[in-house]
């Protein structure tokens, strides 16, 4: 996918609380729901809520995601 695209489904679903499945460079798979998305070069970074836990969040370096897609 590109970069783009990757920025803007995961905007997407941030904005509007839904769930993706991220596939990293190296083929390890995140399932959440984005929270935060910074492609600013200083961050880089996306955070996600894991769909079974709240109080959890997970970043992401934007540059290690091949795919993403909306559960």
């Amino acid at each position: 996918m590109q970069y783009d695209e990757i920025v803007s489904i995961l905007g997407y679903a941030g904005s509007h609380d839904l769930a993706v499945r991220i596939v990293t460079t190296d083929r390890k798979e995140v399932t959440g729901v984005p929270t935060s998305v910074d492609p600013h070069v200083t961050a880089h970074e996306v955070y996600l809520r894991p769909i079974d836990d709240d109080r959890t969040e997970i970043a992401l370096s934007l540059g290690v995601i091949d795919a993403v897609e909306l559960l």
